[in-house]
């Protein structure tokens, strides 16, 4: 059995940015003299994003409001990076489970 993990093992193919892995987008409040707003971040688990300051990361990318592209290119990434996610994951029980019946088949022999 001959799986193919191209994607898997290169997701630049995938069809854009893919986010770190453990990412979400976040949406957060902020107050200013007009009133309440709400903007969004990239959040990540870990320090990953460049920041204005040389040899530091921040763990939070600002995107700005809804509908901007900064939060619409986000939401892409999360989302490729879950199918991505996924896709290992199938591909891991895949192997598992390829491994056990070839273990069951070589015991019967």
């Amino acid at each position: 059995m001959n799986l193919d993990f191209s994607l898997v093992r290169n997701p630049g193919k995938v069809g854009g940015e893919i986010a770190p892995p453990g990412c979400c987008v976040s949406r957060y409040q902020a107050r200013g003299k007009q009133g309440v707003y709400w903007y969004y971040k990239l959040h990540a688990n870990q320090p990953t994003f460049p920041t204005t300051q040389p040899d530091k990361l921040s763990k939070y990318k600002h995107l700005g409001k809804a509908g901007s592209p900064a939060h619409i290119d986000a939401v892409m990434q999360v989302a490729r990076r879950t199918q991505i996610d996924y896709l290992q994951s199938c591909i891991d029980s895949l192997r598992q489970n390829w491994v056990d019946l070839y273990d069951s088949l070589k015991e019967k022999k």
